[in-house]
C-alpha cells in the first residue's frame, strides 16, 4: 500500500532520481540457449524484446527483465568471485545509475520505448545450476525487477534510463 500522498515517505519517494544509463542488453533465442548480447533492440508493447524468447501476456507483468550493474558485483562476492558477466543472469537489460527499486509502481523511458516496474525478478531454481552451490541465495534481493513494455521503440546502448515524473 503506497504511503498517504502528503506524507514525509511519499515526498521522498517522489524526490529527484537521476538518469541510469542502458549498459547491456541480452537476447535469448530460445529456451536454455546462450543469451547474446546486441547493441540495439526493439521493445515490443504488451510482449517484450523482439527476438527474445520470452514473450508476455499482453497483460503479464514479466514481458522484460532488468538488472542493476552493482549486483553483478554484489552476486559474484557472495560467491567469492568477480562479477559476474551479465549473460549468467540471463535478463534482458543491465542499467547503470540506478537503483531499479526506485522505479517501483512508476514508469519509466529508455531510448523510445515507456515501461512500467511491474516487479522484482526474484531467482529460480536454475542459479545453483549455473553460478554453483549457493548461486540461489547469491541472487536472492539482487535479482532485478521485471517491467511491461507500454510504448514500444528502440533501444541502444548508452541510452538513458528515467523515471517519468
Amino acid at each position: 500500500m503506497p504511503p498517504p500522498p502528503d506524507s514525509l515517505m511519499a515526498r521522498l519517494l517522489d524526490g529527484p532520481m537521476a538518469p541510469g544509463r542502458l549498459a547491456w542488453i541480452g537476447l535469448r533465442p530460445a529456451r536454455r540457449a546462450p543469451v547474446h548480447a546486441v547493441e540495439v533492440a526493439t521493445l515490443a508493447p504488451g510482449q517484450g524484446l523482439d527476438g527474445d524468447r520470452w514473450k508476455g501476456a499482453i497483460t503479464g507483468g514479466r514481458q522484460v527483465t532488468l538488472l542493476a550493474a552493482a549486483h553483478l558485483a554484489a552476486i559474484g562476492a557472495f560467491l567469492g568471485r568477480a562479477p559476474l558477466p551479465p549473460e549468467v543472469l540471463r535478463r534482458n537489460l543491465v542499467i547503470e545509475g540506478v537503483n531499479l527499486l526506485a522505479l517501483k509502481g512508476r514508469r519509466f523511458r529508455i531510448g523510445d520505448a515507456l515501461l512500467e516496474y511491474s516487479g522484482e525478478c526474484h531467482p529460480c531454481s536454475r542459479m545453483e545450476e549455473v553460478l554453483g552451490p549457493g548461486g540461489y541465495n547469491a541472487v536472492r534481493g539482487h535479482g532485478g525487477i521485471t517491467a511491461r513494455v507500454i510504448e514500444g521503440g528502440a533501444i541502444r546502448l548508452g541510452d538513458a534510463v528515467a523515471r517519468v515524473e
